[in-house]
Protein backbone atom coordinates (compact mmCIF):
# COMPACT_ATOMS: atom_id res chain seq x y z
CA UNK A 1 0.00 0.00 0.00
CA UNK A 2 1.47 3.50 -1.06
CA UNK A 3 2.57 5.40 1.88
CA UNK A 4 0.84 9.43 0.95
CA UNK A 5 3.17 12.06 2.50
CA UNK A 6 1.72 13.45 5.47
CA UNK A 7 0.85 17.13 5.18
CA UNK A 8 -1.37 19.40 7.03
CA UNK A 9 -4.37 20.19 5.24
CA UNK A 10 -4.10 16.03 5.16
CA UNK A 11 -4.69 15.71 8.52
CA UNK A 12 -6.97 18.00 8.67
CA UNK A 13 -9.18 16.46 6.18
CA UNK A 14 -8.20 13.30 8.41
CA UNK A 15 -10.30 14.68 11.23
CA UNK A 16 -13.44 15.11 9.73
CA UNK A 17 -15.48 17.83 8.48
CA UNK A 18 -17.05 18.24 11.44
CA UNK A 19 -13.75 18.61 13.47
CA UNK A 20 -11.82 20.65 10.50
CA UNK A 21 -14.74 23.07 10.95
CA UNK A 22 -14.22 23.64 14.54
CA UNK A 23 -10.49 23.85 14.11
CA UNK A 24 -10.78 26.80 11.23
CA UNK A 25 -13.64 28.62 13.35
CA UNK A 26 -13.39 27.95 17.47
CA UNK A 27 -13.06 30.97 19.01
CA UNK A 28 -9.27 32.44 19.68
CA UNK A 29 -8.15 30.32 16.48
CA UNK A 30 -6.80 30.92 13.26
CA UNK A 31 -6.39 29.49 9.73
CA UNK A 32 -3.92 26.53 10.36
CA UNK A 33 -0.32 27.01 9.94
CA UNK A 34 2.70 25.15 8.19
CA UNK A 35 4.38 25.15 11.71
CA UNK A 36 3.03 24.69 15.18
CA UNK A 37 1.99 27.70 17.50
CA UNK A 38 3.80 27.26 20.45
CA UNK A 39 2.10 29.80 22.64
CA UNK A 40 -1.12 28.52 21.94
CA UNK A 41 0.22 25.20 23.01
CA UNK A 42 0.86 26.69 26.50
CA UNK A 43 3.80 23.61 27.14
CA UNK A 44 7.16 23.14 26.02
CA UNK A 45 6.97 19.77 24.04
CA UNK A 46 10.24 17.60 24.44
CA UNK A 47 12.76 16.72 21.48
CA UNK A 48 14.24 13.57 21.08
CA UNK A 49 16.79 12.03 23.56
CA UNK A 50 19.08 9.39 24.30
CA UNK A 51 18.81 9.84 28.09
CA UNK A 52 18.13 6.37 30.07
CA UNK A 53 15.26 7.80 31.98
CA UNK A 54 11.82 8.24 31.67
CA UNK A 55 11.62 11.93 30.85
CA UNK A 56 8.42 13.63 31.23
CA UNK A 57 6.98 17.25 29.67
CA UNK A 58 7.08 20.15 32.66
CA UNK A 59 4.10 20.07 34.69
CA UNK A 60 3.67 16.35 34.29
CA UNK A 61 5.55 13.40 36.91
CA UNK A 62 5.33 9.96 37.25
CA UNK A 63 4.96 7.46 39.90
CA UNK A 64 5.74 3.70 39.89
CA UNK A 65 2.82 1.52 40.37
CA UNK A 66 4.34 -2.02 39.85
CA UNK A 67 7.39 -3.32 38.59
CA UNK A 68 8.63 -7.10 37.84
CA UNK A 69 9.33 -9.07 41.11
CA UNK A 70 6.31 -7.17 42.69
CA UNK A 71 4.15 -9.79 44.68
CA UNK A 72 0.49 -9.73 44.26
CA UNK A 73 -0.60 -12.63 46.28
CA UNK A 74 0.01 -14.65 49.72
CA UNK A 75 0.75 -17.55 47.61
CA UNK A 76 3.70 -16.17 45.93
CA UNK A 77 2.62 -14.97 42.65
CA UNK A 78 4.51 -11.68 41.17
CA UNK A 79 4.28 -9.63 38.61
CA UNK A 80 5.33 -10.71 35.81
CA UNK A 81 8.10 -9.80 32.96
CA UNK A 82 7.77 -6.84 29.74
CA UNK A 83 4.18 -5.30 30.69
CA UNK A 84 2.57 -4.23 27.78
CA UNK A 85 -1.18 -2.82 27.46
CA UNK A 86 -2.99 -1.85 30.50
CA UNK A 87 -7.03 -1.58 31.11
CA UNK A 88 -8.61 -0.62 33.85
CA UNK A 89 -12.13 -1.86 35.14
CA UNK A 90 -13.56 0.45 38.27
CA UNK A 91 -14.98 -1.79 41.03
CA UNK A 92 -18.68 -1.60 41.84
CA UNK A 93 -20.00 1.42 42.82
CA UNK A 94 -15.97 2.49 43.18
CA UNK A 95 -14.94 6.11 42.00
CA UNK A 96 -11.23 5.67 43.46
CA UNK A 97 -10.81 1.74 43.44
CA UNK A 98 -10.39 -0.95 40.39
CA UNK A 99 -8.85 -3.65 38.66
CA UNK A 100 -6.02 -3.01 36.50
CA UNK A 101 -5.55 -5.34 33.72
CA UNK A 102 -1.74 -5.92 32.17
CA UNK A 103 -0.21 -7.91 29.66
CA UNK A 104 3.45 -9.31 29.90
CA UNK A 105 4.34 -10.01 26.28
CA UNK A 106 7.32 -11.56 26.44
CA UNK A 107 10.83 -12.43 28.33
CA UNK A 108 14.89 -11.21 28.19
CA UNK A 109 15.99 -14.75 29.54
CA UNK A 110 19.22 -12.40 31.11
CA UNK A 111 17.10 -10.96 33.23
CA UNK A 112 14.19 -13.15 33.69
CA UNK A 113 15.99 -16.62 34.48
CA UNK A 114 19.75 -15.77 34.33
CA UNK A 115 20.30 -17.42 30.82
CA UNK A 116 22.33 -15.58 28.95
CA UNK A 117 22.70 -15.47 24.93
CA UNK A 118 24.34 -18.76 23.22
CA UNK A 119 23.80 -20.40 26.65
CA UNK A 120 22.55 -23.84 26.61
CA UNK A 121 19.13 -23.94 27.88
CA UNK A 122 17.57 -26.13 30.64
CA UNK A 123 14.46 -27.15 31.97
CA UNK A 124 14.45 -24.73 35.33
CA UNK A 125 15.58 -21.65 32.95
CA UNK A 126 11.58 -22.39 30.97
CA UNK A 127 9.94 -23.07 33.83
CA UNK A 128 11.36 -19.68 35.15
CA UNK A 129 10.67 -17.62 32.34
CA UNK A 130 7.01 -19.57 31.84
CA UNK A 131 5.97 -18.12 35.29
CA UNK A 132 6.75 -14.32 34.06
CA UNK A 133 4.53 -13.80 30.54
CA UNK A 134 0.74 -13.48 30.16
CA UNK A 135 -1.32 -11.34 32.71
CA UNK A 136 -2.10 -9.94 36.01
CA UNK A 137 -4.76 -8.88 37.25
CA UNK A 138 -3.62 -5.58 39.76
CA UNK A 139 -5.74 -4.35 42.59
CA UNK A 140 -5.40 -0.63 42.86
CA UNK A 141 -6.46 1.89 44.80
CA UNK A 142 -6.20 5.50 44.53
CA UNK A 143 -4.98 6.87 47.60
CA UNK A 144 -4.22 10.83 48.69
CA UNK A 145 -4.12 11.18 44.74
CA UNK A 146 -1.56 8.31 44.32
CA UNK A 147 -2.80 4.96 42.41
CA UNK A 148 -1.73 2.28 44.46
CA UNK A 149 -1.26 -1.12 44.00
CA UNK A 150 -2.90 -3.57 46.82
CA UNK A 151 -0.36 -6.07 47.60
CA UNK A 152 -1.40 -9.13 48.81
CA UNK A 153 -5.53 -8.46 47.89
CA UNK A 154 -7.66 -11.64 47.17
CA UNK A 155 -8.57 -9.83 44.07
CA UNK A 156 -4.53 -10.13 41.86
CA UNK A 157 -4.16 -12.96 39.99
CA UNK A 158 -1.52 -14.06 37.59
CA UNK A 159 -2.33 -15.42 34.06
CA UNK A 160 0.56 -17.08 32.16
CA UNK A 161 1.99 -20.17 30.26
CA UNK A 162 1.01 -23.07 32.58
CA UNK A 163 -2.87 -21.65 33.26
CA UNK A 164 -5.74 -24.16 31.73
CA UNK A 165 -8.04 -22.17 29.19
CA UNK A 166 -10.68 -23.13 27.61
CA UNK A 167 -11.36 -22.16 24.12
CA UNK A 168 -15.10 -21.00 23.48
CA UNK A 169 -17.93 -22.52 22.64
CA UNK A 170 -16.67 -26.06 23.61
CA UNK A 171 -14.24 -26.04 20.04
CA UNK A 172 -11.95 -28.86 20.26
CA UNK A 173 -8.15 -28.17 19.02
CA UNK A 174 -5.73 -30.51 18.26
CA UNK A 175 -7.74 -32.88 20.83
CA UNK A 176 -8.52 -30.89 23.49
CA UNK A 177 -11.01 -28.45 24.98
CA UNK A 178 -8.42 -26.74 26.89
CA UNK A 179 -5.00 -24.78 25.93
CA UNK A 180 -2.50 -24.80 28.44
CA UNK A 181 -1.58 -20.82 29.00
CA UNK A 182 -1.49 -17.18 27.46
CA UNK A 183 1.69 -16.38 26.17
CA UNK A 184 2.77 -13.17 23.65
CA UNK A 185 0.41 -10.96 25.02
CA UNK A 186 0.64 -7.38 23.47
CA UNK A 187 -1.92 -5.08 23.66
CA UNK A 188 -5.80 -5.98 23.95
CA UNK A 189 -9.20 -4.36 24.69
CA UNK A 190 -12.66 -4.49 27.08
CA UNK A 191 -16.13 -4.88 26.67
CA UNK A 192 -18.91 -3.55 27.48
CA UNK A 193 -20.09 -6.12 29.88
CA UNK A 194 -16.75 -5.56 31.91
CA UNK A 195 -14.34 -7.99 30.73
CA UNK A 196 -10.68 -7.46 29.45
CA UNK A 197 -9.68 -8.61 25.84
CA UNK A 198 -6.08 -9.45 25.86
CA UNK A 199 -4.32 -10.43 22.46
CA UNK A 200 -1.65 -13.44 21.77
CA UNK A 201 0.58 -11.36 19.19
CA UNK A 202 4.11 -13.14 18.48
CA UNK A 203 3.03 -16.80 19.81
CA UNK A 204 5.27 -18.38 17.28
CA UNK A 205 8.31 -17.40 19.05
CA UNK A 206 7.78 -19.58 21.91
CA UNK A 207 6.29 -23.06 20.48
CA UNK A 208 6.76 -22.76 16.76
CA UNK A 209 4.47 -22.54 14.10
CA UNK A 210 2.50 -25.14 12.16
CA UNK A 211 2.91 -24.56 8.19
CA UNK A 212 0.92 -26.33 5.42
CA UNK A 213 2.06 -27.59 2.36
CA UNK A 214 0.50 -27.00 -0.84
CA UNK A 215 -0.82 -30.72 -0.74
CA UNK A 216 -2.26 -29.80 2.91
CA UNK A 217 0.66 -31.49 5.01
CA UNK A 218 1.74 -29.74 8.06
CA UNK A 219 5.40 -29.10 8.50
CA UNK A 220 6.48 -27.88 12.14
CA UNK A 221 8.55 -24.81 12.28
CA UNK A 222 10.73 -24.94 15.53
CA UNK A 223 10.52 -21.49 18.09
CA UNK A 224 12.95 -18.40 18.23
CA UNK A 225 16.55 -19.05 18.47
CA UNK A 226 16.15 -17.54 21.97
CA UNK A 227 13.71 -19.44 23.36
CA UNK A 228 13.21 -23.01 22.11
CA UNK A 229 10.86 -23.73 25.04
CA UNK A 230 9.48 -26.71 23.25
CA UNK A 231 12.67 -28.84 24.12
CA UNK A 232 10.87 -29.47 27.56
CA UNK A 233 7.55 -28.97 27.23
CA UNK A 234 6.12 -29.50 23.32
CA UNK A 235 3.02 -27.94 22.68
CA UNK A 236 0.35 -27.18 19.70
CA UNK A 237 0.93 -24.16 18.28
CA UNK A 238 -2.61 -24.15 17.23
CA UNK A 239 -3.39 -23.23 20.60
CA UNK A 240 -2.05 -20.09 20.74
CA UNK A 241 -2.85 -17.04 18.15
CA UNK A 242 -6.12 -15.96 19.61
CA UNK A 243 -7.84 -13.10 21.44
CA UNK A 244 -8.76 -14.54 25.51
CA UNK A 245 -11.13 -13.29 27.26
CA UNK A 246 -10.40 -12.32 31.30
CA UNK A 247 -13.38 -12.11 34.01
CA UNK A 248 -11.53 -10.17 36.78
CA UNK A 249 -14.60 -10.86 39.02
CA UNK A 250 -14.08 -14.49 38.68
CA UNK A 251 -10.82 -14.77 37.62
CA UNK A 252 -11.81 -16.99 34.47
CA UNK A 253 -10.71 -16.77 30.86
CA UNK A 254 -11.51 -17.73 27.94
CA UNK A 255 -9.69 -18.30 24.58
CA UNK A 256 -12.57 -16.77 21.46
CA UNK A 257 -11.94 -18.54 17.95
CA UNK A 258 -14.41 -16.34 16.59
CA UNK A 259 -11.39 -13.31 15.68
CA UNK A 260 -8.91 -15.76 14.21
CA UNK A 261 -5.68 -16.66 14.61
CA UNK A 262 -2.96 -14.79 13.70
CA UNK A 263 -0.22 -11.99 15.66
CA UNK A 264 -3.26 -9.79 17.54
CA UNK A 265 -2.01 -6.75 18.60
CA UNK A 266 -5.09 -5.70 19.59
CA UNK A 267 -8.84 -6.57 20.15
CA UNK A 268 -10.78 -2.82 20.10
CA UNK A 269 -14.50 -2.94 21.14
CA UNK A 270 -17.20 -1.15 19.29
CA UNK A 271 -21.23 -1.38 18.81
CA UNK A 272 -22.97 -1.47 15.70
CA UNK A 273 -25.68 1.06 15.04
CA UNK A 274 -28.19 -2.16 15.88
CA UNK A 275 -26.45 -2.80 19.23
CA UNK A 276 -24.17 -5.96 18.13
CA UNK A 277 -20.57 -5.89 19.08
CA UNK A 278 -17.81 -5.35 16.40
CA UNK A 279 -14.27 -6.32 17.68
CA UNK A 280 -11.37 -4.71 15.23
CA UNK A 281 -7.76 -6.61 15.21
CA UNK A 282 -4.96 -5.93 13.68
CA UNK A 283 -1.51 -8.95 12.62
CA UNK A 284 1.30 -7.20 13.63
CA UNK A 285 3.17 -8.16 10.94
CA UNK A 286 4.71 -6.74 7.41
CA UNK A 287 2.23 -7.47 4.89
CA UNK A 288 -0.70 -8.94 6.95
CA UNK A 289 -4.28 -7.91 7.27
CA UNK A 290 -7.05 -5.85 9.18
CA UNK A 291 -9.73 -7.89 10.75
CA UNK A 292 -13.03 -6.99 12.20
CA UNK A 293 -15.27 -9.61 13.98
CA UNK A 294 -19.03 -8.87 13.92
CA UNK A 295 -20.80 -10.61 16.41
CA UNK A 296 -24.68 -12.28 16.82
CA UNK A 297 -24.64 -10.79 19.12
CA UNK A 298 -24.79 -8.00 21.65
CA UNK A 299 -23.71 -9.32 24.71
CA UNK A 300 -20.41 -11.39 23.53
CA UNK A 301 -18.07 -12.43 21.04
CA UNK A 302 -18.27 -16.03 21.06
CA UNK A 303 -19.81 -16.40 17.49
CA UNK A 304 -20.02 -14.24 14.45
CA UNK A 305 -18.66 -13.47 10.82
CA UNK A 306 -15.32 -12.60 10.84
CA UNK A 307 -14.19 -9.70 8.11
CA UNK A 308 -10.54 -8.90 6.42
CA UNK A 309 -9.92 -5.32 4.84
CA UNK A 310 -9.36 -4.97 1.07
CA UNK A 311 -8.00 -1.21 1.92
CA UNK A 312 -7.84 -0.56 -2.38
CA UNK A 313 -11.30 -1.20 -2.75
CA UNK A 314 -13.12 0.00 0.70
CA UNK A 315 -14.46 -3.45 1.28
CA UNK A 316 -14.95 -5.68 4.03
CA UNK A 317 -14.36 -8.97 3.00
CA UNK A 318 -16.38 -12.41 4.89
CA UNK A 319 -14.09 -15.20 5.72
CA UNK A 320 -16.82 -17.69 5.66
CA UNK A 321 -16.44 -20.88 4.30
CA UNK A 322 -20.12 -21.12 3.40
CA UNK A 323 -19.58 -17.48 1.23
CA UNK A 324 -16.70 -18.81 -1.03
CA UNK A 325 -16.16 -21.53 -2.44
CA UNK A 326 -12.32 -21.00 -2.53
CA UNK A 327 -12.11 -21.06 1.01
CA UNK A 328 -14.30 -24.34 0.75
CA UNK A 329 -12.59 -25.81 -1.54
CA UNK A 330 -8.63 -25.18 0.89
CA UNK A 331 -10.12 -25.73 4.05
CA UNK A 332 -12.29 -28.76 5.53
CA UNK A 333 -14.18 -26.55 8.23
CA UNK A 334 -14.46 -23.10 9.35
CA UNK A 335 -12.84 -23.52 12.61
CA UNK A 336 -9.60 -25.23 10.13
CA UNK A 337 -9.87 -21.73 8.36
CA UNK A 338 -9.96 -19.25 12.03
CA UNK A 339 -6.76 -21.38 13.00
CA UNK A 340 -5.83 -20.63 9.43
CA UNK A 341 -6.86 -16.78 9.19
CA UNK A 342 -3.76 -15.17 6.87
CA UNK A 343 -3.77 -17.51 4.39
CA UNK A 344 -8.08 -17.52 4.49
CA UNK A 345 -6.99 -13.56 4.02
CA UNK A 346 -4.93 -13.89 1.72
CA UNK A 347 -7.37 -15.95 -0.34
CA UNK A 348 -9.89 -13.80 -0.19
CA UNK A 349 -7.74 -10.11 -1.42
CA UNK A 350 -7.19 -8.85 1.92
CA UNK A 351 -4.85 -6.00 1.49
CA UNK A 352 -1.28 -6.66 3.09
CA UNK A 353 0.15 -3.58 5.30
CA UNK A 354 2.54 -2.04 7.11
CA UNK A 355 2.27 -4.01 10.42
CA UNK A 356 -1.49 -3.38 11.92
CA UNK A 357 -0.87 -2.41 15.23
CA UNK A 358 -2.94 -1.01 18.01
CA UNK A 359 -6.71 0.61 16.61
CA UNK A 360 -8.49 2.81 18.13
CA UNK A 361 -12.18 4.34 17.30
CA UNK A 362 -12.84 8.00 17.29
CA UNK A 363 -15.51 8.67 19.70
CA UNK A 364 -16.12 12.03 18.34
CA UNK A 365 -17.33 10.57 14.91
CA UNK A 366 -16.43 6.51 14.97
CA UNK A 367 -13.38 6.82 12.23
CA UNK A 368 -11.44 3.71 12.78
CA UNK A 369 -8.00 4.49 13.43
CA UNK A 370 -5.03 2.50 13.00
CA UNK A 371 -1.07 2.31 13.80
CA UNK A 372 0.79 1.25 10.51
CA UNK A 373 4.15 1.06 12.40
CA UNK A 374 6.32 0.12 9.46
CA UNK A 375 7.55 -1.98 6.72
CA UNK A 376 11.00 -2.18 6.23
CA UNK A 377 11.57 -4.43 2.98
CA UNK A 378 8.96 -2.08 1.90
CA UNK A 379 11.24 1.02 2.47
CA UNK A 380 8.54 2.09 5.41
CA UNK A 381 10.67 2.72 8.20
CA UNK A 382 8.49 5.68 10.03
CA UNK A 383 5.18 4.39 9.64
CA UNK A 384 1.73 5.86 9.13
CA UNK A 385 -1.53 5.88 11.16
CA UNK A 386 -4.33 5.06 8.67
CA UNK A 387 -8.04 6.29 9.27
CA UNK A 388 -10.71 3.93 8.51
CA UNK A 389 -14.19 5.89 7.61
CA UNK A 390 -17.12 2.67 7.74
CA UNK A 391 -19.72 3.68 5.38
CA UNK A 392 -23.16 5.92 7.28
CA UNK A 393 -20.36 5.82 10.25
CA UNK A 394 -21.65 2.20 11.31
CA UNK A 395 -19.24 -0.57 12.26
CA UNK A 396 -21.72 -3.21 10.37
CA UNK A 397 -21.15 -1.63 6.90
CA UNK A 398 -18.89 -3.93 4.61
CA UNK A 399 -17.69 -0.44 2.81
CA UNK A 400 -15.72 2.03 4.14
CA UNK A 401 -12.93 4.81 2.61
CA UNK A 402 -9.01 4.49 4.03
CA UNK A 403 -6.49 6.92 4.06
CA UNK A 404 -3.14 7.17 5.06
CA UNK A 405 -3.00 10.81 6.40
CA UNK A 406 -0.12 10.94 9.53
CA UNK A 407 2.84 9.41 8.53
CA UNK A 408 5.83 9.35 10.49
CA UNK A 409 9.35 11.16 9.06
CA UNK A 410 11.86 14.12 10.42
CA UNK A 411 9.22 16.41 9.11
CA UNK A 412 6.37 15.19 11.70
CA UNK A 413 8.60 14.24 14.42
CA UNK A 414 8.01 11.01 15.20
CA UNK A 415 8.43 7.36 13.59
CA UNK A 416 6.79 3.79 14.18
CA UNK A 417 3.56 4.81 15.89
CA UNK A 418 2.20 1.99 17.62
CA UNK A 419 -0.58 2.05 20.64
CA UNK A 420 -3.00 4.94 20.18
CA UNK A 421 -5.32 6.38 22.77
CA UNK A 422 -8.01 9.23 22.67
CA UNK A 423 -8.61 11.87 26.14
CA UNK A 424 -12.23 13.12 26.97
CA UNK A 425 -11.37 16.51 24.95
CA UNK A 426 -10.91 13.99 21.66
CA UNK A 427 -7.16 14.47 21.46
CA UNK A 428 -5.19 11.54 20.13
CA UNK A 429 -2.25 10.19 22.73
CA UNK A 430 0.31 7.81 20.41
CA UNK A 431 3.17 6.05 21.80
CA UNK A 432 6.36 4.64 19.19
CA UNK A 433 7.79 1.32 18.39
CA UNK A 434 11.36 1.62 16.90
CA UNK A 435 12.81 -1.62 17.40
CA UNK A 436 15.76 -1.84 20.33
CA UNK A 437 18.37 -2.78 17.64
CA UNK A 438 17.35 0.28 15.44
CA UNK A 439 17.22 3.02 18.31
CA UNK A 440 20.19 5.61 17.04
CA UNK A 441 20.78 3.85 14.19
CA UNK A 442 19.77 4.92 10.40
CA UNK A 443 17.79 6.06 9.65
CA UNK A 444 16.58 6.39 13.31
CA UNK A 445 19.10 8.79 14.55
CA UNK A 446 16.66 11.99 14.75
CA UNK A 447 14.25 10.13 16.96
CA UNK A 448 15.91 9.75 20.05
CA UNK A 449 14.64 7.23 22.23
CA UNK A 450 10.72 5.80 21.93
CA UNK A 451 8.29 7.88 23.17
CA UNK A 452 4.45 9.27 23.70
CA UNK A 453 3.08 11.77 21.59
CA UNK A 454 0.26 14.15 22.23
CA UNK A 455 -1.90 15.56 18.72
CA UNK A 456 -4.65 17.99 19.38
CA UNK A 457 -7.42 17.32 17.31
CA UNK A 458 -8.74 20.61 16.66
CA UNK A 459 -7.90 24.30 17.52
CA UNK A 460 -4.50 26.42 15.64
CA UNK A 461 -2.74 23.28 16.66
CA UNK A 462 -5.03 20.53 15.05
CA UNK A 463 -2.40 17.78 13.35
CA UNK A 464 0.63 18.29 14.94
CA UNK A 465 2.25 15.41 17.15
CA UNK A 466 3.84 17.15 20.52
CA UNK A 467 6.28 15.06 22.76
CA UNK A 468 5.34 14.49 26.15
CA UNK A 469 7.56 11.53 27.25
CA UNK A 470 10.76 9.84 26.54
CA UNK A 471 11.19 6.47 27.41
CA UNK A 472 14.67 4.75 29.28
CA UNK A 473 17.35 3.36 26.75
CA UNK A 474 15.89 0.12 25.13
CA UNK A 475 12.70 0.75 26.23
CA UNK A 476 9.12 1.13 24.58
CA UNK A 477 5.82 3.19 26.46
CA UNK A 478 3.24 0.91 25.83
CA UNK A 479 -0.33 0.50 26.74
CA UNK A 480 -1.34 3.65 27.35
CA UNK A 481 -5.09 4.33 29.46
CA UNK A 482 -6.48 7.01 30.95
CA UNK A 483 -8.28 6.49 34.33
CA UNK A 484 -12.15 7.25 34.16
CA UNK A 485 -11.25 10.57 35.95
CA UNK A 486 -8.52 11.43 33.02
CA UNK A 487 -6.48 12.88 35.37
CA UNK A 488 -4.28 9.66 35.41
CA UNK A 489 -2.64 7.92 32.75
CA UNK A 490 -1.37 4.58 32.90
CA UNK A 491 1.65 3.72 30.93
CA UNK A 492 3.62 0.85 30.41
CA UNK A 493 7.66 1.08 30.31
CA UNK A 494 8.80 -2.13 28.33
CA UNK A 495 12.09 -3.94 28.14
CA UNK A 496 14.46 -0.91 29.49
CA UNK A 497 17.31 -2.34 28.86
CA UNK A 498 16.75 -4.64 25.81
CA UNK A 499 19.86 -6.23 24.41
CA UNK A 500 21.64 -6.30 27.45
CA UNK A 501 24.36 -9.32 26.43
CA UNK A 502 26.54 -8.63 30.09
CA UNK A 503 24.56 -8.26 33.52
CA UNK A 504 27.51 -6.30 35.18
CA UNK A 505 27.08 -3.82 32.41
CA UNK A 506 23.54 -3.39 31.31
CA UNK A 507 21.74 -1.16 28.55
CA UNK A 508 19.34 0.36 30.97
CA UNK A 509 19.47 0.56 35.07
CA UNK A 510 15.89 2.30 35.09
CA UNK A 511 14.41 2.78 37.32
CA UNK A 512 16.31 2.17 40.97
CA UNK A 513 19.40 3.50 38.54
CA UNK A 514 22.57 3.13 41.19
CA UNK A 515 23.83 -0.38 40.53
CA UNK A 516 20.59 -2.17 40.01
CA UNK A 517 18.97 -4.30 37.10
CA UNK A 518 16.59 -2.41 35.06
CA UNK A 519 12.72 -3.68 35.51
CA UNK A 520 9.96 -2.92 32.89
CA UNK A 521 7.16 -1.36 35.16
CA UNK A 522 3.82 0.33 35.06
CA UNK A 523 3.83 4.08 36.20
CA UNK A 524 0.70 6.53 36.81
CA UNK A 525 1.90 9.74 35.14
CA UNK A 526 -0.54 13.15 36.89
CA UNK A 527 0.02 16.78 36.70
CA UNK A 528 -1.55 20.31 35.97
CA UNK A 529 -0.72 19.88 32.37
CA UNK A 530 -2.61 16.73 32.18
CA UNK A 531 -5.69 19.09 32.48
CA UNK A 532 -4.27 21.79 30.23
CA UNK A 533 -3.86 19.55 27.59
CA UNK A 534 -7.54 18.55 27.51
CA UNK A 535 -8.89 21.96 28.15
Amino acid sequence: MQNLPWSRRQFLKFLGATAAASAMTAPGCTSPSKTPDKKALGFEPLGPSYKDDLILASGLSASILASYGDKLTKSGKVFGYNNDYTAYLPMPDKTDEGWLWVNHESVEPIFVSGRGWGEKITKAHVSKEMQMVGGSILHIKKQQGTWKLQPNSTHNTRFDANTSIPFANGEKIEGSKIATGTLANCAGGYTPWGTFLTCEENYDDFFGETEYRDDGSKVWRPSAEYMQWEKFSKRPPEHYGWVVEIDPKTKKAVKHTSVGRYAHECATVTRTKDGRIVVYSGDDANDECIYKLISDSKTDIKKGTLYVANTDKGEWLPLDIEKNSALKAKFKTQLELLIRTREAAKLVGGTPQHRPEDIEVNPANGDVLVALTNNKPKGDYTGTILKISEAGGDAASLNFTAENLLTGGEQAGFACPDNLVFDKAGNLWFTTDISGGSIGKPPYEPYGNNALFYVPMKGVNAGFAFQVASAPKGAELTGPTFSPDYETLFLSVQHPGERTKDLKNPVSRWPLFGDNLPKPSVVTIQGPLMKKLMS
